[in-house]
């Protein structure tokens, strides 16, 4: 009688752990009327997935997929809206005169644009019997704006900040420190744009003043002047002396140049007029034939001097080898491939 007793007791125990079990593990957000009346669109931006666990697949990967799925689709709903109300009406107002500055930016902010949203929570279930998994990615308009206000303070002040930095700079003639700093404010400013966007959707209180629209827009416009001047405002005087084997060349000089052009350094013909005095020297030698093929050497010497301080901030020596069917195009292989190795450790302390 009392075994009888006692596996009553055991199985009314199992029973209700089952059933206590089952009320735990499916959660009410599975159900789309429970979901839309727990989490409100007016309250809450939201996604959901469900997906089926795949063959060889495990279920923690199965959820991350579920996961991602869901958050994608509630960061659409606030990028569409975005994409309507915002940032096409807004588009005009804040462009540069530095195309290619233009362009940085706007890649800058498209690519934050694709960023995740902050503040979103997931929400998983299992469910093994139909080895599915559900995942519920939501979040609080309130908390999101909450989150992005201050998001665009901390961001404003700091692009305020940089530009404060970078005019330092520029007034010291710490030229190309001063475009560094600014080209560091360009993801900053993006941030900020889009924060704005953002608020501007989930915010029914935000206004241009306390989105700083115009103060923004000052920043904006502030930093494409800078960058305009400091474009092309790292002036560079170069002293060549090459010749490959017998003959005089400049190779190494023009190529330089070419190189240095295109990461904002521009030339001088009056070495006082200069940031930055590049000596550089250039011959050739020969080394061996084999197979039909010259190997010869380029020895380069490399001095750069930077005229403010008055002192040298580079200095180098090194043998670069070039092979081909005659000593003479072997000798101008070696020269053209010291180039690139040159124009590197250039670049690297004027940028500095």
């Amino acid at each position: 009688m009392k075994t009888m007793s006692k596996l009553f007791i055991l199985l009314s125990f199992l029973l209700l752990s089952g059933f206590s079990h089952g009320q735990v593990s499916t959660p009410s957000w599975i159900n789309d009327a429970r979901r839309e009346m727990e989490y409100p669109a007016s309250t809450f931006y939201t996604g959901f997935a469900v997906v089926v666990v795949r063959a060889n697949e495990g279920v923690d990967a199965a959820t991350e997929r579920a996961t991602q799925i869901a958050k994608g689709e509630l960061a659409e709903k606030i990028r569409v809206r975005i994409a309507s109300q915002t940032t096409l009406g807004r588009q005009s107002s804040m462009v540069g005169t530095n195309e290619q500055f233009s362009e940085q930016f706007s890649s800058a902010v498209q690519t934050e644009a694709r960023a995740e949203i902050a503040n979103v929570r997931v929400q998983t279930y299992h469910d093994r019997q139909n080895r599915e998994v559900y995942a519920f990615a939501h979040a609080n308009r309130f908390e999101l704006a909450g989150y992005y206000r201050a998001n665009l303070n901390m961001q404003m002040a700091q692009v305020e900040g940089l530009l404060q930095t970078a005019r330092d700079l520029e007034a010291s003639g710490e030229k190309a420190q001063a475009r560094r700093q600014c080209e560091a404010a360009v993801p900053l400013l993006a941030r900020v744009r889009y924060a704005q966007d953002l608020l501007t959707v989930i915010d029914a209180n935000a206004t241009r003043e306390n989105l700083q629209l115009q103060k923004t827009e000052q920043l904006y416009n502030s930093m494409v002047q800078m960058l305009a001047r400091l474009a092309q405002a790292i002036h560079i005087y170069v002293e060549s002396e090459e010749s490959n084997f017998s003959r005089q060349t400049t190779l190494i000089e023009n190529r330089i140049k070419s190189m240095l052009a295109q990461n904002g350094c521009s030339f001088v013909n009056n070495p006082t007029q200069a940031d930055f005095h590049l000596f550089i020297t250039a011959t050739t030698r020969h080394h061996s034939d084999a197979h039909g093929f010259a190997t010869c050497y380029a020895d380069v010497e490399v001095n750069l001097v930077d005229t403010r301080r008055r002192r040298s901030v580079f200095r180098d020596e090194f043998s670069q080898k070039g092979v081909a069917a005659t000593r003479e195009q072997a000798g101008r292989r070696a020269l053209e491939d010291a180039v690139p190795i040159v124009a590197e450790k250039i670049l690297e302390m004027i940028n500095r």
